[in-house]
């Protein structure tokens, strides 16, 4: 995302952690749940955490990864400038 990288798998895990407090209270703001509340987030998303951005961040690595065979393209090492 821009500047920032990240594993495949950790976003993997920021997406099955998003889904699933999506799933435990459908009715919530989504706006005012954070992954960063989330014991369970991956080590590698605790400097987002301290940025003003990071709600965005974590929307656009979510939205990233809803389209599952492009992401898994883009693990691929030969291609550059995803996720």
């Amino acid at each position: 995302d821009g500047d920032l990288k990240f594993s495949l798998e950790s976003v993997k895990k920021l997406k099955e952690l998003m889904d699933e407090n999506k799933h435990i209270n459908p009715r919530m703001v989504v706006s005012s749940y954070s992954p960063c509340d989330e014991k369970d987030l991956p080590e590698e998303f605790q400097s987002v955490c301290k940025r003003e951005d990071a709600p965005m961040i974590f929307e656009r690595l979510n939205l990233a990864v809803q389209e599952g065979d492009l992401c898994e393209i883009c693990a691929n090492a030969a291609c550059a400038g995803c996720v």
